[in-house]
C-alpha cells in the first residue's frame, strides 16, 4: 500500500513540476527561440541548415552546380585515364599527324555552351529573386561601427539601439562564445524583414549564413537585403569583412519571435533603448540591461 501511495505521489510531483515549467517558459517569448538554435558547430563540412527560403534556393543551386562540376571533373578524369592509355608511345610506335576533327570541335562547343545554359537559368532565377526587397512587413536600418552593430526599427519611433558581443568572461549558460550579443535582433516569424545596410565608418559585412544574408556595409552607401524566417529560433552571423583590430568582436544575432512575442519585446525594448542609441561601449564595461529578462513583467 505505501509503495502504491509512493508511486500515485511521485506521479502528482512530476507532473505539477512539468506544468510549473512549462509555464514559465510560456512566460519567457525567448525560450521558444532559445528552444532551436541554428548556429555553426565543430568540424562542420556543409553549408548551415537552411533557416530561411533564400538560404533554400541559394542551397539548391550550390548542390545543383556541384553536382554538374563533378560529373565534368569525373568525364574528364575518365578522358584522360583513356588517352594515357591508349595512345601512349608503347602502342603507337609510329604518332599519327592531323589537325583538324569536325565532330570533335562541334561537340566542345555544343555540350560546354548546353551547360552554361543550364546553370545560368537558375543562377539568374536567384539572383531576381535575392533582389526583390519589395513590399516587407518591416524594415531594419542596420549600421556598422568600430566595432559593434547599430539597429533601427524604422516602423518603430525611437526604437533604435547598439549590440555588443557579450565578452567571454561574462558569458551565460546557453550563450555562444564569440556570437552571442547583448541586445539581438528581434524579429516576427514568418513575415519578409527589409534590412538597409551602411557603415558609419570603414567597410563592414553583414553576414548571416543560414539566412542566405550576405551584404557589405559600406560608408556613405545603402544596400539592402532581405529574409523571412519560418521557423521560431535564434540564428547567428557576423562580420566578415575586415574591418580593423576587434573585427572579430562584431557577431550578429537574431531571434525569431511570435507576433505575440514580438509586440510584447517592443514595449520593453522602446523603454530600454531610448538612451542606448549611437553609444559606444567599451568591451570590458558592464553590459547594459537585456530586454528580455523583463519580458515576462512587462506581458
Amino acid at each position: 500500500m505505501n509503495r502504491v501511495l509512493g508511486w500515485v505521489f511521485g506521479v502528482v510531483l512530476l507532473v505539477g513540476l512539468g506544468g510549473h515549467a512549462a509555464l514559465a517558459q510560456s512566460a519567457d517569448p525567448t525560450a521558444a527561440a532559445d528552444a532551436y538554435v541554428n548556429a555553426p558547430h565543430d568540424w562542420q563540412m556543409w553549408l548551415p541548415v537552411p533557416g530561411s527560403p533564400m538560404e533554400e534556393h541559394i542551397d539548391w543551386l550550390m548542390k545543383y552546380v556541384l553536382w554538374i562540376m563533378t560529373g565534368i571533373v569525373g568525364f574528364v578524369g575518365l578522358l584522360m585515364a583513356f588517352v594515357l592509355l591508349r595512345f601512349n608511345s608503347a602502342k603507337n610506335k609510329t604518332p599519327a599527324h592531323f589537325t583538324h576533327n569536325t565532330l570533335v570541335e562541334v561537340i566542345w562547343i555544343v555540350i560546354p555552351t548546353l551547360l552554361l545554359a543550364v546553370i545560368i537559368v537558375p543562377s539568374i532565377s536567384l539572383i531576381y529573386y535575392e533582389a526583390d526587397d519589395s513590399n516587407p512587413y518591416m524594415t531594419i536600418t542596420v549600421t556598422g561601427h568600430q566595432w559593434y552593430w547599430e539597429y533601427k526599427y524604422d516602423a518603430v519611433p525611437g526604437l533604435d539601439y547598439t549590440s555588443y558581443m557579450i565578452p567571454d568572461d561574462k558569458l551565460q549558460p546557453g550563450e555562444i562564445r564569440r556570437l552571442s550579443v547583448d541586445h539581438p535582433i528581434v524579429v516576427p516569424v514568418g513575415k519578409k524583414i527589409k534590412f538597409e545596410i551602411t557603415s558609419a565608418d570603414v567597410l563592414h559585412g553583414f553576414y548571416l549564413p543560414s539566412l542566405g544574408v550576405q551584404r557589405y556595409a559600406v560608408p556613405g552607401t545603402m544596400l539592402t537585403s532581405w529574409t523571412i524566417i519560418p521557423k521560431i529560433g535564434t540564428y547567428y552571423g557576423e562580420c566578415n569583412q575586415i574591418c580593423g583590430v576587434n573585427h572579430d568582436a562584431m557577431p550578429i544575432e537574431i531571434k525569431a519571435v511570435s507576433m505575440d512575442d514580438y509586440l510584447a519585446w517592443i514595449k520593453v525594448a522602446q523603454a530600454n533603448y531610448v538612451m542606448n542609441s549611437y553609444t559606444p561601449r567599451p568591451l570590458s564595461s558592464p553590459l547594459p540591461v537585456n530586454e528580455f529578462a523583463d519580458l515576462a513583467i512587462a506581458k
